[in-house]
């Protein structure tokens, strides 16, 4: 690798370079954001997704698009207030910054209740099943995480502590926003200092690349198991478990963690536990209802 200049990413064990990492770009006079763009991408893809499956089934559709309607909007009320609550100290001297959407903040956790509430509404007003349609919505929810993911790394944002392993990711300090570097972080760098052309570099985790890792293989095995499933619901309860494993897993290698007030556990790992929770209970019920005949 030429590293005679200083780019903006790099991926040194891996021997990719990113020579300018663009937050966007400008449109007939209108800027528009890839973090935008991705997270508006990932939401198209995901109902394309859960369609396709209804469609491979031979259910109806449009009942799909219609609750999209629905869940678009409160997941993004959910995913923006969810950030928001759990980082107040940032808002709470410029209150209109809370709308301000194109530097980041949206939690996932946040647009996952926000997506039920929506569910819930939605299925009550129509008078169908919250689980019928939950076992698709997983399945359109996780290939939307997969590519809303890349978001963060358009923003510099959501990335690990110190590593140099394999997958290490190198980051510009310059373009990297003050508040992601922690002082765990801001010492490993000192002790493991990375320069290229006098400028200076962090060497972190890329947690939004595991994430959409872990996202894609929980996918593929919802994908696979729904034709196998006891029960319906059965699809969302093993999207529980395992977004739950995986959120736990990576929010500890996360440097950003959104803190519980007063107690200070991270707020994620916390729902994470009570997402597995939730997901082993409904697995257990389920399928003691369908053996059982009543499922």
């Amino acid at each position: 690798m030429d590293l005679s200049y200083a780019p903006d990413v790099v991926f040194p064990h891996l021997g990719i370079v990113v020579k300018q990492l663009s937050r966007g770009f400008d449109l007939f006079g209108f800027s528009v954001y890839f973090y935008g763009l991705t997270m508006a991408l990932g939401m198209f893809c995901g109902l394309l997704t859960a369609q396709a499956l209804m469609r491979r089934d031979g259910e109806k559709t449009d009942v799909m698009f219609d609750f999209a309607l629905w869940g678009v909007v409160l997941g993004l009320v959910g995913a923006r207030a969810y950030y928001v609550v759990f980082s107040w100290d940032k808002y709470r001297d410029d209150i209109l910054n809370v709308f301000n959407l194109r530097e980041g903040g949206l939690a996932v956790f946040g647009a996952v209740l926000g997506g039920a509430l929506a569910m819930l509404l939605f299925t009550r007003r129509r008078k169908l099943s919250f689980f019928y349609l939950a076992d698709y919505a997983a399945c359109g929810l996780l290939v939307g995480q997969i590519i809303g993911r890349w978001g963060n790394f358009f923003n510099a944002e959501a990335f690990g502590g110190y590593t140099d392993g394999l997958l290490a990711m190198q980051l510009r300090r310059a373009i990297v926003p003050p508040g992601m570097i922690s002082p765990a972080l801001a010492e490993a760098a000192l002790a493991h200092p990375v320069v290229y052309a006098g400028e200076s570099y962090i060497s972190v985790h890329p947690t939004f690349f595991y994430e959409g890792m872990w996202n894609l293989a929980l996918l593929l095995l919802l994908i696979f198991w729904r034709r196998r499933k006891a029960f319906t619901g059965e699809v969302m309860f093993l999207y529980f478990i395992g977004e739950g494993l995986g959120r736990f897993w990576i929010e500890a290698l996360r440097t950003d963690q959104l803190l519980l007030p007063f107690v200070g556990a991270p707020v994620s790992q916390v729902l994470s536990v009570v997402f597995v929770g939730m997901g082993l209970f409904g697995l257990w019920r389920g399928r003691r209802k369908a053996a059982a005949g009543k499922g």
